[in-house]
């Protein structure tokens, strides 16, 4: 197993890298964030070809998580968890939104929670007479 370069001339495409530090379990994954606009470099929306470098500051969103890293260490093979952690360290005020939306997420009401099991006749009624059928 290669440790990962931290020299500045080091660098990597941003798929490769995204893969490499476990925040997509596939490269295709990761590819697709790219070219989706979920991951941005330095601010700015790119390709998943660009050449990413020690120093640069990725937005990443994967779902409703959204996290801001600076990339510390270059690697273009996926190696363990504990080696994938030191290619990059997350900003305080994302860790700090991250808790924030947790926070948030854990007193929302769950989804459907005012449903009751199956409608009753009359409700579907009403839903078809809504539906226009």
């Amino acid at each position: 197993m290669s440790l990962p370069a931290t020299t500045d001339s080091a660098r990597t495409r941003l798929d490769k890298w995204l893969w490499a530090a476990r925040f997509f379990k596939h490269r295709t994954g990761a590819t697709e964030a790219v070219e989706g606009g979920k991951v941005k470099l330095n601010g700015m929306t790119v390709k998943p070809a660009r050449e990413l470098k020690i120093g640069d500051r990725l937005d990443i969103t994967i779902g409703e998580d959204a996290r801001t890293v600076i990339v510390r260490a270059i690697a273009d093979k996926r190696g363990s968890a504990t080696v994938a952690q030191t290619l990059y360290e997350e900003t305080a005020e994302s860790i700090a939104a991250r808790e924030h939306a947790r926070e948030l997420r854990r007193f929302a009401a769950t989804p459907g929670a005012d449903l009751h099991g199956r409608p009753t006749k009359r409700d579907r009624r009403r839903m078809d007479r809504f539906g226009g059928l």
